[in-house]
């Protein structure tokens, strides 16, 4: 519900129930910067738009936020809120005061909140509207002029020093306990700050357990010399690193989606825990990291990483929205990084191990899509805005990954009967038993999805299942014995 301006008071006048509060959008309320989430979202739908974000930069930062706000498509329920700043609403309205949201930037999304919480109101002319002027000292003037000198209480950021004057309470979110003495009417609001434990959770250090997958060469070729699995283990590095701040690029662009996701939403960057230009940094530094270790193995190594790092950007800003094709490159970067451990020592990858791998591998990221959907049909979601697939598609998902994973298993088969096999391999026909545990993990682990046992991640899975890590065991001990 909106205020107009008919039912304001005039600013020597007192309103029922007590001084109004009015609260900052940007710096009071939400606990995510809008704005660069906005600039990664338009990025992430259309990265050629950037090309007219940066046209826009040279006529000020004024036309920028303009472009950033029209495109901007937040959705209010989902957006994170600062707890102190809410409670601290729930105290006003109880008081039977009257509430208001202001936005230096976007009237309409601070009327959008508005209508959200229902009892909050939006105050007109009071709101950004691409001007160059400094916001702080139009807002803070515009209070004076409305209200009067202590005559509302504010909640936001620290814009103006003329705010703590002029408010008869002065809310600031993050401001340390010990700076309450500078200013009487100054109150330091409790923010949750950003723990360890959230920065390491945005780079998924539970996800390198995939770039494992570097070691496949050094396994297969036999090669075990120390150099080889120095350069083993800093390929692994290498790709952790690299993943890790892909990760966070992909967080940054699907920050408003993942709002929607039942799991998703509680990531750092989605939950607001964590702020979105440090995070964007640290992609950068572990991107840099990335490509100094790949440098000193090889440079071949490094051009693979550089490949995977390309495909995977796309992926993430393209490729991840088309139909099968997501698959597809899933697969690859699985396969690329299998090549990577050939790269790292020195070994080609037989013809063999890329067709096992391009099969293993499409099967794993069809069984992620169908967790996705099934996850989506059993609490009643509709079809996911940011990949272009169905809940009904459900049954032919399946369907796709046991047929691919089956043609691992005869890939399996024939290479066992291949002359690479024996030249490789002592008792090469010990290799068979392998084919079996095979079909068992591949059709227990589609069972295992269907009755929804699995989580997003086949491999992540794999890992804590016990029947699985079974499986590997006995895979590892014929190998040995087939050698």
């Amino acid at each position: 519900m909106s205020a107009s301006v008919s039912n304001l008071r005039s600013p020597s006048a007192a309103l029922p129930g007590g001084v109004p509060l009015v609260v900052d959008l940007e710096t009071g309320l939400l606990r995510c910067d809008l704005l660069a989430e906005n600039f990664f979202a338009i990025l992430g739908r259309e990265p050629a738009a950037v090309f007219g974000m940066a046209r826009a930069s040279l006529q000020g930062k004024a036309a920028l936020k303009a472009i950033l706000y029209a495109q901007a498509e937040p959705d209010p329920a989902t957006l994170p809120y600062a707890e102190g700043t809410l409670a601290l609403i729930r105290s006003a309205r109880q008081e039977g005061r009257q509430v208001y949201i202001i936005s230096e930037h976007d009237g309409r999304l601070a009327g959008l909140v508005a209508n959200h919480f229902g009892v909050l109101s939006e105050l007109p002319g009071l709101t950004g509207s691409g001007r160059t002027e400094s916001a702080s000292e139009t807002i803070s003037a515009k209070l004076l002029a409305r209200f009067g000198k202590h005559g509302f209480e504010y909640a936001g950021g620290d814009r103006d020093p003329d705010l703590a004057s002029r408010a008869k309470t002065c809310y600031v979110p993050g401001l340390p306990p010990s700076s309450a003495s500078v200013s009487a009417n100054i109150v330091p609001l409790a923010t949750e700050h950003a723990s360890l434990g959230q920065w390491l959770a945005l780079v998924r250090p539970h996800q390198y357990v995939k770039n494992a997958l570097v070691f496949v060469p050094l396994i297969t070729s036999h090669r075990f010399s120390l150099e080889a699995v120095i350069a083993c283990i800093l390929a692994f590095a290498a790709f952790s690193l690299c993943a890790s701040a892909v990760y966070i690029l992909n967080d940054l662009v699907d920050v408003q989606a993942d709002r929607h996701h039942p799991k998703k939403r509680t990531r750092p960057l989605a939950s607001g825990a964590l702020p979105t230009w440090p995070a964007a940094a640290l992609s950068l530094v572990l991107l840099a990291a990335a490509a100094a270790i790949s440098l000193s193995i090889s440079l071949p190594f490094a051009g693979t990483l550089a490949g995977y790092f390309a495909l995977t950007t796309a992926y993430t800003f393209v490729l991840k929205r088309k139909m099968l094709v997501d698959v597809v490159v899933l697969s690859l970067l699985y396969s690329v990084r299998v090549i990577g451990g050939g790269m790292a020592i020195s070994v080609m990858v037989s013809e063999w191990l890329l067709a096992f791998s391009m099969f293993i591998f499409t099967t794993l990221a069809l069984l992620k899509r169908y967790v996705e959907l099934t996850r989506r049909l059993d609490i009643g979601l509709v079809d996911p805005g940011n990949r272009n697939y169905r809940v009904d598609d459900i049954s032919v998902v399946a369907a796709l990954a046991a047929a691919a994973g089956f043609n691992a298993v005869t890939v399996f088969a024939l290479y066992i009967s291949s002359e690479s096999a024996r030249q490789l391999y002592a008792h090469p026909q010990v290799l068979w038993l392998i084919c079996p545990l095979l079909m068992y993990w591949i059709g227990r682990a589609l069972l295992m999805a269907h009755r929804r046992y699995m989580d997003d991640d086949p491999i992540l899975f794999a890992i804590k299942d016990r029947p699985s890590l079974f499986v590997l065991g006995l895979v590892g001990a014929l190998v040995l014995l087939a050698a």
